[in-house]
């Protein structure tokens, strides 16, 4: 049955634009997310989000019919939700697509993990006739992300008329790593995303990763095409928040606790395994070993945000953030400098102070699907910064010929790109910052989703 108010252009992705918080009063508070999925869809007028709700408070909201015009919010049972979302979304296909399995001891497929599939099953089976409800004849759906793989598939066979995208905000893993899941389990997700007419990815490298995991376990991509749509930052948005009173505000606070005359290396990232947080420590613990002429003249600027504190494994990665932390401080400390300034409470007028004062910003990730924090800091940097890119980031492929590229593992080379970014020329610096900004802005979020559906709505028609 299609909804009588059926959409032309439709949006899957677990998390929506809109969570409910409940009052000590019993009303509902409701809180509009940020985002580049966000800021892209303002620029589409008859559109549909469907999203699952993720707290008490959503729940509750659509028990009693509350909702945001253009946003379906779908009650999946909680403990489905958990097993799709934490344990198979974020504790299988995220560990997969970052290639961060500790694999002499995991992972292991076994009945749990199979009762676990079941539900991220029906997870996916939920969006995809919600979806199907909401569709209007030939609408336009995309599809987002590893939490939703099996939407596409499932969908076309309920709905054959429509136009079907998805899009992978992560990597894609090689096909030697993908084959670490069930040969079953893989060849299911491969053929859920290409039940689309359209797969697409954050870079080249991505989608060639994707068409040889298809090649190689089902002989090819079948009708579905492929394409690449690179995320760029929010320029105006970036520019316009980062000169408001609460940041400059931030910046005084900041500045007073760097100290004068001293450099900063700025990092800001969610305490995610695949963020290489820790390492990016001990490359600032070596260079205050190697370079002691930095001591007392630098501050690493650490913005480590908790992120999915309910697996103990980042719980576990958090803490250890911190101790290290603690113990550069320990180690190197003096009674007018601390070298690491570590914050772990989420308040983005502070990032973005962060980002105008860096000297250098830090994005040493293991593997991340774009990176958006390397094209956010040149594009509000006030007076220049000097950028370190890990090459497994996807921002490598447009930022990497204006960054100081690093291998993530390589701390000794970290160090010693982190003393290269310190001492670069200022002209070099705001020559460099200018061609890393036009690069990162180049795709903004807006135009990052009309080119989607734009392409989508070119391509051949389903079946």
């Amino acid at each position: 049955m299609v909804s009588e108010h059926a959409a032309q252009v439709l949006v899957a992705s677990n998390r929506g634009p809109v969570s409910y918080a409940r009052r000590e009063d019993g009303t509902l508070d409701s809180k509009r997310g940020g985002g580049g999925l966000v800021s892209g869809l303002s620029a589409v007028d008859d559109k549909l989000w469907v999203c699952a709700a993720l707290s008490d408070g959503d729940r509750e909201a659509v028990r009693r019919g509350v909702s945001e015009p253009g946003v379906r919010m779908l009650d999946i049972d909680a403990e489905v939700h958990a097993d799709a979302y934490n344990g198979i979304a974020n504790s299988v296909l995220w560990f997969v697509h970052h290639m961060i399995y500790q694999t002499p001891v995991e992972p292991v497929f076994d009945a749990e993990f199979r009762r676990q599939w079941a539900s991220y099953e029906a997870y996916n089976r939920a969006f995809a006739e919600a979806l199907a409800e909401e569709a209007a004849e030939g609408a336009a759906v995309l599809v987002q992300d590893y939490h939703l793989s099996l939407v596409p598939g499932i969908l076309r066979e309920l709905r054959p008329d429509l136009r079907i995208g998805h899009f992978s905000h992560t990597p894609w893993a090689p096909v030697d790593y993908f084959r670490l899941l069930p040969d079953d389990i893989g060849e299911q997700l491969l053929k859920g995303i290409l039940g689309a007419d359209r797969a697409a990815f954050l870079t080249r490298r991505w989608a060639d990763a994707f068409i040889s995991c298809c090649t190689e376990i089902l002989g090819g991509t079948g009708h579905t095409r492929i394409g690449v749509h690179g995320l760029g930052a929010d320029a105006d948005f970036l520019r316009r928040r980062s000169r408001e009173d609460d940041v400059d505000e931030r910046m005084e606070i900041l500045r007073g606790q760097v100290g004068a005359d001293r450099r900063t290396i700025v990092r800001v990232d969610r305490t995610e395994l695949s963020k290489n947080i820790v390492r990016g420590l001990h490359a600032y613990r070596a260079l205050l070993e190697e370079r002691p002429e930095w001591r007392e003249r630098v501050v690493h600027v650490a913005f480590a945000y908790p992120s999915r504190q309910d697996l103990s494994v980042y719980r576990d990665y958090t803490a250890e953030v911190q101790r290290v932390a603690d113990s550069i401080n320990a180690e190197y400390g003096t009674k007018g400098w601390t070298p690491v300034l570590l914050h772990v409470d989420d308040d983005f007028a502070r990032s973005l102070a962060a980002y105008r004062l860096a000297d250098v910003a830090l994005v040493n990730p293991i593997r991340d699907g774009m990176n958006l924090v390397a094209k956010e800091v040149p594009v509000v940097s006030d007076h220049g910064v000097a950028l370190v890119l890990s090459r497994e980031a996807g921002a490598y492929e447009e930022l990497g010929e204006d960054a100081i590229v690093v291998n993530p593992y390589d701390v000794s080379a970290t160090a010693a790109a982190l003393h290269e970014a310190l001492t670069m020329d200022a002209d070099e610096r705001g020559a460099r910052t200018k061609r890393l900004a036009a690069a990162a802005t180049a795709l903004p979020p807006q135009q990052w989703f009309l080119d989607q559906l734009d392409a989508l709505r070119d391509a051949p028609s389903p079946g």
